[in-house]
């Protein structure tokens, strides 16, 4: 790969998701990419880049969800997830008692198991839940992987990965060497492909955003845009849920840390709103 072609790729991609590669990473671009060309039937990632040149749209999608695709597990991280239903839950409900509805955006959601991991979190809080509509909304750039996780069926590795054993024997079957969730946990979400580079405004107003594990990719410029788009679809009182490697400190003001409650971003008004029990201090 020349530099020529790798500054091609650079520029491809912080155009179309948002990736900010920096000019040490050629090393990714190459495992991504050559089993990529190898599967075109070109030699390599030159040619590769000569025939997107020349205007091959469908292998430049290809290009860029092959770039973009990443490591998923159930309850990644495991800490959302437990501020999700010991302090996010028991603040919202009955903020919400009203409408008894809930809305969730799993943002760059990959092959669905941050989504299905808050729908079976969401399930075994049943009671708690009585009477809510509940509405998770998971999105991608990628096509491929929305397909994947509508579909719900993951290997043994990955239902070893984070997924408590009780959990995958109550909704899950078995199908040979596959599992594949349950239908009415896989009806609890909806997929729709997105980029978070584009317009949002559409999906509506949430109530708590996971947004993890992505903003990492991109420039500051990038995250200052999205988080303050990100900003307008959450409710007043919501929260965003953020990756261990990311924060708001230094980029926005839109939302606060939570010094006691890591990757929880409640608006300074939603924080104020937080009973004090489960309230972020500071």
């Amino acid at each position: 790969m020349t530099p020529l072609d790798y500054e091609y790729l650079r520029k491809l991609l912080k155009e179309r998701s948002g990736l900010d590669l920096s000019s040490d990473k050629q090393y990714l671009v190459e495992s991504r990419l050559v089993p990529l060309a190898r599967k075109a039937g070109l030699g390599g990632i030159p040619e590769l880049v000569q025939k997107m040149r020349s205007g091959a749209e469908a292998l430049a999608t290809e290009v860029v969800e092959a770039m973009t695709t990443n490591e998923t597990f159930f309850f990644r991280d495991k800490i959302p997830f437990d501020h999700l239903r010991d302090t996010v839950l028991p603040a919202l409900l009955p903020a919400r008692a009203g409408r008894r509805s809930l809305r969730i955006w799993s943002a760059a959601s990959s092959t669905g198991q941050e989504p299905y991991s808050i729908a079976m979190l969401l399930k075994e809080k049943a009671q708690m839940l009585g009477g809510y509509r509940i509405e998770i909304v998971a999105t991608d750039l990628s096509q491929e992987v929305l397909e994947k996780s509508k579909a719900g069926i993951y290997s043994q590795f990955e239902v070893q990965r984070g997924l408590p054993i009780q959990l995958l024997v109550k909704y899950f079957t078995q199908t040979g060497e596959l599992w594949q969730l349950n239908a009415d946990v896989r009806s609890m979400v909806q997929h729709r492909q997105l980029n978070l580079l584009q317009d949002f405004s559409h999906l509506g107003k949430f109530d708590v955003i996971f947004c993890r594990n992505v903003l990492i990719y991109f420039d500051q410029d990038t995250k200052i845009n999205i988080f303050e788009r990100l900003n307008r679809v959450l409710e007043p009182d919501g929260v965003l849920m953020l990756g261990a490697a990311e924060s708001v400190v230094g980029i926005t003001d839109a939302f606060r840390a939570c010094p006691d409650r890591r990757g929880l971003y409640p608006t300074p008004c939603g924080a104020r709103a937080r009973p004090p029990a489960r309230s972020c201090r500071g």
